[in-house]
């Protein structure tokens, strides 16, 4: 029996839980047995493909798994308690032979419809898990599988859960027609009260997922998730070459296509998905306290309190019975801490300790003759630029923990130029987001020279607004020499796209931070730094546009550079007097790798005042505190 089901595409290799031998077939093949994988054709062991997560140990194929066996792999031993195990049947359109089909499939999965729902843990986080299993009906969306999902996400609402769904599934029921239409709907509709409540929904897409579940909740994720190489798309690759009568190029509408073209956070092989997700559940649960509506002036000292005694806020916050959603209100309160532990401290200055056990090179010290008191303008123009300056990613890695990235618009694509995602700050979740150079030719070519696409835009704002969803402060590293400006940018709205960027970001009701870490360049700089406050590196600029640029529209001489730089104001200095900046953090010497620890130590100190100051204020209050800040430029 085994050998034909490797030999069936929509089946998996699992000893378990397949059902017993019934008469004429063959007998059940003991663990241990080899068999050939229906991918590679090589023989394998089954007991090796179990014990590697159900992936073919020679050509790293992804069989499709059990329910059950999804959810012992995932939940942590013992916390599964399963939900609507039970549900009764219907055949609404009347469909011939349908009770039939789905009496066949019980039988022959000994599930009772084609997703398994319930309440567990994984590694300690209390969630929700719903999983899809191919093997009944192909896992399709019929009344009862909607019902199901959409219940578990109505109970996780009310029990403030986290839902994680596997999607695996051919879409919509046949025999059910406009019924199973109505469960996208019904189970889309059911997500949105929970994000709308300020819960976590992260959506797993495995292989295949199609039809009507990618059009509902599937596409639906927080974050969104995906295993290698899984086939994801609305319509099946048979029907659109059907339709266009064209051969489609290899590896079109797999996980990785879509990661690429902006549609999927993160793809995550099988043995790490229990790590990725219990870390993604632990970063989103409730590091902070939702306060209730205090008179004015009393907002800032009450919170200060909380920070100075979190565990006295948050036994004071119970006892008043506070179960107000992390999302913020239009007339709620938000009050986020992060406490400071010794634990996280810790672990900040051991990163900290191996930067800076790299000594200090000549090359430092050469750099720093450049940087004198009679420093021009242009001068710091050419330090900006410098290929050795760091980039956003090293700041991240530098001043954060557990650091994931997410990818993708769900428009378009992912860009390069903009990384982003969350990560973990003396204990705080956080968003961070940045604008990235490459560091050789290749990487540059990668991340477009720094300067992002509309793409990279919408991703960004994508990311803010989850981040305003889930009560997490912002902190983002600006550095491009400005916005993408090809034609295939106009085309997908380049200037629409940055000002839809200042538009959300005037009145995101968390706290935002920009630091410019190199040259920020017009528009393209100003779409991530409308925040609380802005600071920049010493060796930075900030410009409308380059100073060449400049010269060239004003001078008609782009020689003229180094003048133009000089009258347009442009360095760290000059906006600090001008009131644009609040902050310029100190380059000793000019920043490169080597250094960058101290650059590290030094910021880490200005972020936590940062959030001493703006965590306590309620969200329209930090919204009001940015309004008025450019309101005064």
């Amino acid at each position: 029996m085994l050998r034909n089901m490797f030999k069936k595409t929509y089946t998996t290799i699992d000893t378990k839980y397949r059902p017993q031998p019934r008469g004429g077939e063959e007998p059940s093949v003991p663990q241990g047995m080899w068999r050939k994988c229906n991918k590679c054709g090589q023989p394998i062991y089954v007991e090796d493909v179990v014990n590697n997560y159900y992936v073919c140990p020679k050509c790293g194929g992804y069989f499709r798994v059990h329910a059950y066996r999804r959810i012992e792999m995932l939940v942590d031993a013992g916390t599964f308690e399963e939900w609507d195990k039970e549900m009764p049947f219907s055949n609404p359109l009347h469909f011939p032979n349908y009770e039939k089909k789905v009496q066949a499939a019980r039988e022959k999965t000994r599930l009772n419809e084609a997703v398994v729902i319930g309440k567990g843990s994984i590694e300690g986080n209390p969630a929700v898990v719903g999983v899809c299993d191919a093997r009944f009906i192909m896992s399709s969306m019929g009344h009862v599988v909607g019902e199901k999902i959409a219940g578990a996400v109505e109970r996780a609402t009310r029990e403030k859960l986290p839902v994680i769904i596997f999607a695996c599934s051919g879409g919509a029921r046949m025999q059910e027609g406009i019924v199973s239409l109505m469960q996208m709907a019904k189970t889309s509709a059911a997500l949105k009260r929970h994000h709308e409540a300020g819960q976590l929904f992260i959506s797993v897409l495995t292989d295949p997922t199609t039809g009507g579940v990618t059009a509902s909740f599937a596409m639906l994720g927080d974050i969104i998730l995906a295993e290698p190489h899984a086939l994801i798309g609305f319509a099946g690759p048979r029907v659109i070459e059907q339709t266009i009568g064209q051969k489609l190029p290899e590896g079109f509408q797999r996980a990785e296509f879509l990661l690429e073209h902006g549609f999927v956070d993160k793809i995550v092989e099988r043995k790490d998905q229990k790590r990725v997700i219990g870390q993604i559940l632990r970063m989103h649960q409730s590091h902070g306290m939702e306060a209730e509506e205090s008179p004015a002036g009393e907002t800032q000292e009450g919170a200060a309190a909380g920070m100075e005694n979190p565990e006295a806020a948050e036994e004071a916050a119970r006892e008043a019975g506070s179960d107000a959603p992390r999302r913020e209100k239009a007339e709620g309160r938000f009050f986020s801490r992060f406490s400071r532990t010794e634990k996280a401290e810790g672990d900040s200055r051991k990163k900290r300790r191996r930067r800076g056990d790299r000594e200090d090179s000549g090359k430092a010290g050469a750099a720093a003759s450049e940087e004198t008191e009679a420093k021009t303008a242009w001068d710091t123009v050419l330090l900006s630029r410098r290929t050795d300056r760091p980039v956003a990613m090293d700041y991240i890695d530098g001043l954060f923990d557990e650091f994931i990235e997410f990818h993708g618009d769900r428009y378009f694509k992912d860009d390069g130029a903009i990384v982003g995602g969350i990560a973990m700050f003396h204990g705080m979740p956080v968003t961070v987001i940045g604008q990235q150079k490459g560091r050789n030719t290749k990487d540059n070519i990668k991340r477009n020279f720094g300067m992002p696409s509309p793409d990279g835009y919408r991703k960004a704002l994508r990311l803010m607004k989850q981040a305003e969803t889930f009560g997490r402060p912002i902190v983002c590293f600006v550095d491009t020499p400005g916005a993408y400006c090809g034609m295939d940018a106009e085309e997908r709205g380049q200037g629409e796209a940055i000002a839809r960027n200042l538009f959300a970001m005037s009145d995101l009701k968390v706290p935002v931070l920009s630091i410019v870490i190199g040259e920020a360049g017009s528009g393209g700089a100003l779409a991530i730094a409308v925040a609380n406050e802005v600071w920049m590196l010493e060796n930075s600029t900030y410009s409308i546009l380059s100073p060449e640029g400049f010269a060239s529209i004003l001078y008609k001489d782009s020689k003229k550079a180094p003048e133009a730089a000089k009258v347009m104001k442009i360095t760290a200095a000059d906006l600090k007097d001008l009131d644009i900046i609040e902050r310029i953090v100190p380059e000793e010497e000019p920043a490169t790798l080597d250094n960058l620890y101290r650059l590290v130590e030094y910021m880490d100190k200005a972020i936590v005042e940062f959030f001493e100051t703006y965590l306590p204020m309620s969200g329209d209050a930090l919204a009001e505190q940015r309004y008025d800040r450019f309101r005064r430029m």
